[in-house]
């Protein structure tokens, strides 16, 4: 599109909104993490009209004077639930003449007539609650297939450009699609002024329908796609009423990935699913570290702040990953377990989204969901940061530098590499770099050899393979691949290197690398840049190489610190071991992450015990059970 028509199309549309007397003025600002509940751990995708209103009862009654108050209905509500549909099946959903997704009316009954989800809505914003719903990035397969109009919200009608109407089929990008739904959906091309055109005629229709939160998937971590997040931010930027924009998945989301953004953005899914595990609880350790390091809690975000989001909290009565089923059995965290993880996402101030089906909500897990200690913590501390502080050992020697010297020590012993996405701007993607060894001419060794402090490690190498001219009967040499290649394994030339894990994993936030058949899918293939990163089609990250110690086993010991707006130190012990451990600080180390304030002399109470503490030898333990926390309020001087 040249210059002169994207001026004349972006100043039509800027008139069109002006016109609807839409302000971005004396609007509500989102200044805290959003809590809730949210459908799919108990659910999965299956929930009905009737199940929801049901769970938003209860949220209203027993959940929602603790701040819950977003109820979010999960994904493929617009899926028939029929014999052969299912997560990534094709044919299934219900669309409008738009190509846009309508809710099921056999599960949604109260969307017959094109109501869509206006009365839901209502009924939501009758209990005092507000309403959310997750969407997919893009444009559905199955109205790409259908080839439906695209529709101009500012006419009503049929999108006219250079003297055509565009349709599904114009706008889609049919190499890009969903990594985890690869039938469902592909993203669409921003740089048209129909593929604006379309993600207008969505975000319009769900501010029409009442909806408060829309949880965005397929847009951000392995599926990053900034120009969709930046045009769908500045769409709701100009709704006269609080709209609080989430994302989800964030397999491999990295600081300086989240950099990109937060300011567009309230919150943002960091890791892939959580479910009721112990290993998924204890993933979220490094990463809601690194994000409190980076200075990522609560940093400016759409018409207020944006916040790290470690996903739902599987407690209660849940389904299956994937499931057709709705909720059928009991969270397999204890409650242990269930306190380390509330915990944690109190201190990083994660939003709080219950996961269960609000109408079994058990005693135990609601006293935890409604501890008023921890509500506190989330909404109202400040200097939220890992305290490294701790050891396990009676002698106060710390802990933390043991490991790191253990790590050192330990080098040249067998080593795990380890391929991760991350933002190209950031150091650590640079260091790949083209071998001076081919196996034959169409193939190339291109190896990592990373930063200098790594050069002692054996390089991880893969072949660069020139893209054939034809694959699967498809014209391989459009446009956008000149220059670009596949990387194919050492020991196996028929399967290449993807650039996401084509699947929602959990527990881990570096995945190892993937490689699956070679084909035409922008996810596969990868430009080699002249200073070192490595480039993928797909999301415009960069591949970079971990180096795992194998004999190195993560867990051990953690604390997490924080101030209170009356001043008093929250300080939290967790436990990751797989025996019960006792845990010391001293007192005078709290000082060392506040500054300026000297620490002698802490008093206070231990949350779960009810226990007092005060702080006469200078130190604070708790002996803490398998996987278990402690939780202090200390009032120091």
């Amino acid at each position: 599109m040249c210059l002169v028509s994207f001026l004349l199309l972006f100043g039509f549309w800027f008139q069109s909104v002006s016109s609807r007397n839409l302000s971005r003025s004396n609007i509500q600002q989102i200044g805290l993490p959003p809590r809730g509940w949210n459908s799919y751990d108990a659910f999965s995708w299956i929930i009905s009209e009737q199940e929801f209103l049901q769970n938003a009862q209860i949220v209203s009654q027993r959940l929602r004077v603790y701040g819950y108050e977003y109820v979010v209905v999960d994904y493929l509500w617009y899926r028939k639930n029929v014999p052969g549909a299912n997560m990534n099946s094709l044919g299934f959903d219900v669309i409008d003449q738009w190509g846009r997704m309508v809710p099921d009316p056999v599960r949604w009954p109260s969307s017959n007539g094109g109501n869509g989800f206006s009365e839901v809505a209502k009924k939501v914003h009758s209990l005092g609650l507000k309403f959310g719903i997750h969407i997919m990035a893009g444009i559905s397969t199955q109205a790409v297939n259908a080839n439906t109009p695209i529709l101009d919200t500012a006419t009503g009608a049929a999108y006219q450009e250079l003297g055509r109407v565009w349709y599904a089929k114009d706008i889609a990008i049919q190499q890009r699609r969903c990594s985890w739904m690869s039938n469902g959906f592909m993203s669409v091309n921003t740089r048209l002024g129909a593929g604006r055109a379309f993600l207008r005629s969505l975000h319009e229709q769900y501010a029409a329908w009442g909806v408060d939160l829309v949880k965005h998937d397929c847009v951000f971590g392995e599926n990053f796609d900034l120009n969709e997040i930046t045009y769908v931010s500045e769409v709701l930027s100009y709704f006269n009423r609080p709209f609080v924009y989430s994302f989800s998945p964030g397999i491999f989301v990295t600081p300086a990935m989240a950099k990109y953004v937060s300011g567009l953005v309230n919150m943002y899914r960091i890791t892939g699913d959580d479910w009721d595990t112990w290993q998924d609880v204890a993933a979220h350790f490094d990463i809601s570290r690194d994000m409190a390091a980076a200075n990522l809690i609560g940093a400016k975000g759409l018409r207020g702040s944006s916040w790290p989001d470690m996903d739902m909290l599987p407690f209660g009565w849940l389904t299956d990953p994937g499931s057709n089923e709705g909720p059928h059995r009991y969270s397999k965290l204890n409650l242990e377990e269930k306190r380390t993880q509330m915990t944690l996402w109190a201190f990083a101030k994660s939003p709080l989204m219950y996961g269960g089906d609000v109408r079994r909500i058990d005693p135990a897990t609601y006293e935890i969901m409604t501890n008023p200690t921890l509500l506190e913590i989330n909404h109202f501390s400040s200097n939220n940061i890992e305290f490294p502080y701790v050891t396990s050992s009676k002698n106060l020697k710390n802990e933390y530098q043991q490991r790191i010297g253990k790590m050192n020590s330990m080098k040249g012993e067998k080593q795990i590499h380890s391929l991760g996405l991350t933002g190209c701007a950031e150091s650590k993607a640079i260091g790949w770099t083209t071998g001076n060894q081919s196996l034959n001419r169409d193939l190339e060794r291109i190896c990592w050899k990373g930063s200098a402090e790594n050069l002692h490690q054996n390089p991880f190498c893969v072949h660069k393979r020139e893209l054939p001219l034809r694959l699967d009967g498809e014209s391989m040499y459009h446009e956008d691949y000149r220059g670009k290649h596949h990387l194919v394994a050492t020991n196996q030339m028929r399967v290449c290197l993807d650039g996401s894990t084509k699947r929602k994993d959990t527990s881990k936030d570096l995945k190892r690398a993937t490689f699956s058949p070679c084909r035409l899918d922008s996810n596969q293939i990868w430009e080699l840049h002249s200073n070192g990163t490595m480039v993928n089609s797909y999301s415009g990250l960069c591949v970079t190489v971990k180096y795992l110690e194998a004999n190195v086993v993560s867990g051990g010991i953690r604390s997490w610190i924080a101030t209170g707006r009356n001043g008093e130190v929250y300080l939290a012990f967790f436990n990751l071991n797989e025996q019960k451990t006792p845990v010391y600080a001293k007192t005078s180390d709290l000082a060392k992450v506040f500054p300026g304030r000297p620490i002698n002399f802490c008093q206070g109470k231990e949350v779960w015990s009810g226990k007092n503490v005060a702080t006469t030898q200078g130190t604070i333990f708790m002996d803490l059970e398998v996987h278990g926390c402690s939780l202090f309020v200390l009032h120091c001087k």
